[in-house]
């Protein structure tokens, strides 16, 4: 079976090797973290290390079903370790295994163990382990394919032979960037089939299972409130009050729970609001946005044509592959779309379809224009015509090809 190469994750398991730290993947079910750990076995074995030296355990497969609770996983583990040489292990989707903190840390601790876990939601990493380990793991926080990763998949696949760079674009937001459904390009049925069972699992496991909700319906009810609104300022108080007036009565502090679920199960994603003038981060409101937007269009059909709110939120993901906190940039009279943060200070980006009309390039640079401050900023859109343009120190750039950078 071909695998897409996910050079940036692998360089960082590779950087990460040997170091007395625990390797943590996190990731929305299905976004790859197994094949990146195939991937990462197949260059350690490249690399010398024998087969006899690691140990993998995948923790939705049947076969270790037996494995549900810590001390049957690390009684399995401890005879297979080699005493005179180091110890790979891998264990996929550990919050299947109860208190598996207690296992980890056992193994942790000792010299000759190198490990690595991965889990489908960001609860484990709030729970026992981030309070028992911390300062002693590290987290990979990992996504679905990014449109280059897609592109690559095509031409691995040898079908982006005829398609432009904006075919491909809406074959990416059509057919999802979940790495499976790359190999059902083109069967529409077999992807919403693919996708549909998916969501079941991430809504019923991930979400309904752990939080214990009864009324699934209102869940839902929810779940397609906010997948209908990315990219649109919400509020727990607002949602519930959409959906009152709209007959599905539902209180703040439930649908604050069911935001946090799903949240966790990392399906979509909170960008909170940054206050730019006063250069401090805002507690309320936000805006949210999805792993995959493949998903949103199976639930919400027609419905999920929004072209400006879809880059929108390819933008924002991108942004986080690239290393950044992510946040909604504020003004006292405007907004900036995003307000990435790294090591290296802050960028700003505003996203547009389109700046053709001389009226929509104004109001897009208005609010960059305002920015007092010397970090860069820079205006994305689908645009050939524009592409390059400085304008009064806002660089203009192709959206397709910003994405494309390596």
């Amino acid at each position: 079976m071909q695998r897409i190469n996910r050079a940036e994750y692998i360089d960082f398991l590779i950087r990460s090797k040997d170091r007395q730290i625990i390797k943590v993947v996190s990731g929305i079910r299905r976004c790859g973290k197994s094949t990146l750990f195939e991937l990462y076995r197949d260059w350690l074995l490249a690399s010398g290390v024998q087969e006899a030296q690691i140990i993998s355990i995948n923790l939705e497969d049947v076969d270790f079903e037996h494995l549900g609770n810590y001390r049957q996983l690390y009684d399995y583990i401890k005879p297979q370790l080699l005493p005179d040489a180091m110890n790979y292990i891998f264990l996929d989707e550990i919050q299947h295994v109860q208190h598996f903190e207690k296992a980890v840390d056992s193994l942790f601790i000792k010299a000759n163990v190198d490990l690595y876990i991965t889990g489908s939601n960001a609860y484990f990493m709030s729970s026992e382990l981030a309070t028992l380990l911390t300062g002693r793991y590290i987290e990979l926080k990992m996504l679905p394919l990014s449109f280059a990763e897609y592109c690559d998949g095509l031409a691995m696949y040898e079908r982006d032979k005829s398609m432009t760079k904006m075919e491909r674009y809406n074959a990416y937001l059509r057919e999802s960037s979940f790495p499976y459904a790359l190999q059902l390009h083109g069967r529409s049925k077999d992807i919403s089939e693919y996708l549909f069972g998916l969501y079941n699992s991430i809504l019923l496991k991930d979400i309904v299972a752990r939080l214990k909700i009864s009324d699934v319906m209102m869940l839902e009810s929810v779940v397609h409130f906010v997948f209908d609104n990315i990219g649109n300022i919400l509020s727990p108080s607002k949602i519930a009050n959409t959906m009152t007036s709209a007959g599905r009565k539902i209180d703040q502090k439930t649908v604050e729970r069911y935001l946090s679920g799903l949240a966790d199960s990392l399906l979509v994603y909170q960008a909170k609001r940054y206050n730019i003038k006063g250069k401090q981060h805002l507690a309320t409101l936000g805006k949210y946005y999805m792993a995959d937007l493949g998903l949103r269009k199976l639930i919400l059909g027609s419905r999920a044509s929004d072209q400006g709110h879809m880059l929108e939120n390819i933008v924002y993901l991108e942004l986080l592959r690239r290393g950044n906190a992510v946040y909604i940039g504020h003004l006292p009279d405007g907004e900036v779309d995003f307000v990435a943060q790294d090591e290296h200070g802050s960028s700003y980006y505003q996203v547009a379809a389109t700046v053709l009309d001389g009226n929509t390039l104004q109001r897009e640079l208005a609010s960059l224009e305002k920015i007092n401050d010397h970090f860069p900023k820079t205006l994305l859109t689908f645009d050939e015509i524009g592409a390059g343009t400085t304008h009064n120190g806002i660089r203009q750039v192709n959206v397709l090809d910003w994405l494309l950078q390596r």
